[in-house]
């Protein structure tokens, strides 16, 4: 899992880090909650860990700012003992889970496999982003028509519409779908066959990047 860290006490966020590195987690580490704001623009999280006390722009407001976009990546914070409010704004904002300080690396780690559990058990059948829905179970994507995509295609797809308006890169997304099986290559040609399809259906998105840059889902 690819998880965004935001906790602004150096310490701390060096145990966090390198314990979640240690289980094999790759991790993006921030201070503040502006930070974590960009980072989680730019970038595919399957976890993101708020600190609700940070410079700039709290946990809470950074979430809150998250969420406007359409992002609904699981979202753990973590609160002081005494701000039981926190928990609950936090909550009520958009969190799926909390955690008060002080607590163990290993409840953390614990909740992280649990989270990897339940998401390989649940998966977004029905994604929607414009005039387009994607049925990943039936494997087709329809707008004004319909049309039937490959596995792969079907992938590639939830993962552009559940990353809508991110920049993705290529190898950040060939590691998603393919990891190391192909090379980059293989990124632009399903692309390309993605492309066709959406023209086919008269969808009102389009992916937008060139050949082993950056690509992005948007509304036309």
């Amino acid at each position: 899992m690819k998880i965004l860290l935001a906790e602004d006490e150096p310490q701390l966020q060096h145990v966090l880090k390198k314990a979640m590195q240690s289980v094999g987690y790759q991790v993006d580490a921030v201070n503040n909650g502006k930070s974590a704001v960009k980072a989680a623009k730019e970038n595919i999280y399957d976890v993101m860990i708020f600190d609700v006390m940070m410079p700039e722009m709290t946990g809470i407001e950074a979430m809150k700012e998250i969420r406007k976009t359409g992002d609904s990546t699981h979202v753990i914070i973590l609160t002081a003992m005494s701000e039981i409010d926190d928990k609950v704004t936090g909550l009520d904002a958009g969190a799926d889970d909390y955690m008060t300080k002080p607590f163990s690396l290993k409840e953390l780690l614990a909740r992280l496999r649990s989270k990897e559990r339940r998401e390989d058990d649940y998966n977004h059948k029905l994604v929607e982003y414009g005039s387009v829905k994607l049925d990943t179970d039936q494997q087709e994507l329809v707008s004004h028509n319909s049309i039937r995509l490959p596995s792969k295609e079907t992938e590639l797809m939830k993962l552009f519409m559940l990353n809508a308006d991110k920049q993705l890169s290529t190898h950040e997304i060939r590691q998603k779908i393919w990891g190391d099986e192909e090379n980059d290559e293989i990124v632009w040609i399903y692309i390309s066959y993605l492309r066709g399809k959406l023209a086919a259906i008269n969808a009102d998105i389009q992916i937008v990047g060139k050949k082993d840059g950056e690509f992005c889902l948007t509304k036309k």
